[in-house]
């Protein structure tokens, strides 16, 4: 798991910054008794989400994983430097 650049990116650092605003949000106003508030924090949370895969979209998340493509003779082998 160590290995992976999972999440690393502006979409996911901005969707759950979101996320965790209305969590904040949802929090507080559950300690309030005030159940609008408590749906609002809940609103928030979705919006995260949303905000979240539209910036995936955008081309702001982690790229699709391509399969890995086979070498090619030239590639394979380093080219030879001349001297001069």
């Amino acid at each position: 798991m160590a290995g992976h650049n999972h999440g690393h990116t502006p979409a996911a650092w901005t969707g759950v910054t979101i996320a965790f605003i209305g969590f904040c949000v949802a929090g507080a106003f559950t300690v309030a008794a005030k159940p609008v508030g408590f749906f609002a924090g809940i609103a928030v949370i979705a919006l995260g989400g949303v905000v979240g895969a539209a910036m995936r979209a955008a081309g702001l998340g982690m790229p699709k994983t391509q399969p890995p493509q086979p070498k090619t003779a030239a590639q394979a082998q380093p080219q030879a430097q001349t001297q001069q």
